[in-house]
């Protein structure tokens, strides 16, 4: 039947039955009444029952609570009223959808998913040591006013802690960039320019090889642990090891450093993202990692400011200011990891705490809200408990899902032609004759464009529902610039021009965000999220280790053949984008063929057989 229209079998009724329950009722007047309350039922919502009180009036009627907890299990049970379609928003921060009409914020909100069909529900009931069943409830409805209460909580409480513990894996991944400037290669031995280069290619690769292996390997350990634990431990021990290279001496040190470093923060983002899908639906995700990412793109512009100042202790205790950098970010760092434990709940019904309060930071009917909300989008949501490890078995089924191979080809090319000029900013326009400060204050105007632009474009691939399409627009972005570094003799032209290419062309949109949603959604499964994920930032890593190695020393300053590959780059890129979208759209017309063909008894059945086949069921469409 369609979701959302009312087929009501009046002959059994129960007091908030849970599906294929039911009690009867054998006095017709009492049936009488529910019936009419049930037609009459004008889309306001239950309140709240206190428990002094034996009646209420409900949608203008006086009745008994027993007959209003009969007559709510009726409408909820039997298909009754659910929201309409979630009209997209003009903005994220505004109320008008993309009609241009006003949403009404009193109207239900409940959208229609699988547990209101009683010959689907069945197929898609969490399993039961899911942390929060107990809020699990296909009755449940609620407003829209109520919902976007909540996820503004949620945005205060969850998203804005973990952009926060973002921007402290940014600044000690990334303030290498700034440290360079203070002669940090010179003073730790390597003294010619070839030898500087080589080095810092290679500490960069290995940072980022050692980023990439530990992925699953982080992944793993956060789904025994739990996210709210594994995080914060990693940001403590990471933190020890950013700040021991206040004490770095020699090529060994510095390399043992980007190893331990990458090793430690590895499996960190993916992590967080499987972390958020806990708190929010799959569209809410993308635009919210979007913000994530600017989160990082601020702390770059945070690791500027602070290294202006930083820097600047030179010579304070006699030692140099890039000790000093490294010795106070990994400080603020390890404040951030101990503040963790104590910011990051495990779940959204398991935010009490001595820390947190004993009520937590979400009442019952918010817990039951966003519960109900996050599974009735993606129902696969409720098949593992958040400490529940994964096994061999599944971990190899997650890694053969071909199905994501698409996105991980992506995941390691799409950045290399923005990845590679970036990584030697600060060394190019410390060699065009800028000083130390000037240097580290100069990369900010392209990040705060990169930082608008990045979200422009994510929004825009949630408002289109286009991923394909949107995220190779910076490809074509990159374009012109790297013909101009490819063709121009930047020794002949003024150093604030070079310096202004260079910031416009930095400041590309950024379609990561969009990308890291795109796995996720695809994925369709617990255990093919957290592994996805995974996998994809592996192969992001992948990437850098291909952008640290193609500027070399041999081809040093212009870069001809460096930028050649680059530009190259963007032209399989681009292919590889229109592959991918071909690819999921005729993967979607397939099964909808086929899908189409069966009968309802042979969709139930398959249904019932393939419950946990993830995004290989039949009536999963991906995204493209």
């Amino acid at each position: 039947m369609p979701l959302g229209q009312p087929s009501l079998s009046y002959a059994t009724f129960g007091a908030r039955p849970r599906l294929g329950t039911s009690s009867s009722s054998s006095d017709p007047a009492v049936t009488a009444t529910r019936v009419e309350l049930i037609n009459g039922y004008d889309g306001s919502r239950l309140e709240d029952w206190k428990d002094d009180s034996d009646s209420k009036s409900v949608y203008g009627s006086e009745i008994s609570k027993e007959d209003a907890d009969i007559t709510t299990a009726l409408i909820v049970n039997e298909g009754g009223p659910l929201g309409e379609p979630e009209a997209k928003r003009k903005f994220w921060f505004l109320g008008g959808n993309d009609k241009g009409k006003e949403q009404d914020l009193d109207a239900i909100a409940t959208q229609p998913s699988v547990f209101d069909d009683p010959d689907l529900a069945g197929q898609y009931q969490p399993q039961p040591d899911w942390e929060n069943i107990h809020r699990f409830d296909p009755s449940a409805r609620w407003t829209w006013r109520e919902e976007r209460a909540l996820v503004r909580k949620i945005d205060f409480k969850i998203m804005l802690w973990t952009c926060l513990m973002f921007c402290a894996l940014e600044m000690d991944r990334a303030n290498i960039r700034q440290a360079v400037t203070d002669n940090l290669l010179p003073e730790l031995g390597l003294t010619t320019n070839d030898s500087e280069l080589l080095d810092y290619n290679l500490g960069n690769s290995l940072f980022a090889l050692s980023f990439l292996l530990a992925e699953v390997p982080s992944q793993l350990v956060s789904k025994y642990l739990g996210c709210d634990r594994w995080i914060p431990l990693q940001m403590v021990l990471w933190s020890g090891v950013a700040a021991s290279q206040f004490t770095l001496s020699g090529r060994f040190g510095f390399l043992a450093s980007r190893v331990l470093l990458g090793t430690l923060q590895g499996g960190f983002i993916p992590t967080v993202v499987l972390y958020l899908s806990y708190f929010y639906k799959s569209h809410e995700l993308t635009i919210r990692l979007g913000f994530f990412w600017t989160a990082m793109v601020f702390a770059d512009i945070f690791a500027a400011l602070s290294a202006f100042g930083l820097l600047h202790m030179r010579g304070v205790g006699g030692l140099s200011g890039w000790r000093w950098l490294f010795l106070v970010e990994g400080l603020v760092t390890l404040g951030f990891g101990l503040m963790s434990f104590v910011l990051m709940p495990a779940g959204p019904t398991q935010t009490a705490s001595r820390w947190r309060g004993e009520k937590g930071w979400f009442t019952p009917r918010e817990e039951i809200i966003i519960v109900n909300r996050v599974i009735r989008d993606d129902p696969s949501k409720g098949g593992m408990h958040n400490r529940e490890p994964l096994s061999f078995k599944l971990l190899f089924k997650s890694l053969c899902d071909f199905d994501l191979w698409p996105l991980y080809l992506i995941g390691i090319l799409n950045h290399i032609p923005f990845a590679t000029p970036n990584i030697y900013l600060t060394l190019s326009l410390k060699g065009m004759g800028f000083t130390t400060f000037q240097t580290n204050l100069l990369v900010i105007p392209s990040q705060m464009l990169h930082v608008m632009n990045m979200i422009i474009l994510t929004y825009v691939s949630e408002i289109i529902d286009q991923k394909s399409l949107v995220a190779m627009l910076p490809q074509f972005w990159a374009i012109p610039f790297l013909v101009w570094l490819r063709f121009v003799d930047t020794s002949s032209v003024s150093k604030w021009t070079v310096w202004l290419v260079m910031t416009v062309f930095l400041g590309n949109p950024y379609a990561h965000p969009i990308q890291v949603g795109w796995v996720s959604r695809n994925s369709n499964t617990v255990r093919s999220r957290a592994v996805g994920s995974a996998m994809y930032n592996m192969c992001v890593q992948g990437g850098s280790i291909i952008a640290s190695n193609i500027y070399r020393a041999d081809d040093a300053p212009r870069y001809h053949r460096g930028n050649t590959v680059l530009l190259s780059l963007i032209g399989v890129n681009i292919a590889v984008y229109l592959l991918t979208k071909a690819y999921y759209t005729y993967r979607n017309q397939t099964r909808e063929r086929i899908w189409s063909r069966m009968s309802e008894s042979e969709r139930e059945k398959y249904l019932h057989e393939n419950w946990d086949a993830g995004n290989k069921r039949l009536d999963f469409r991906f995204a493209s």
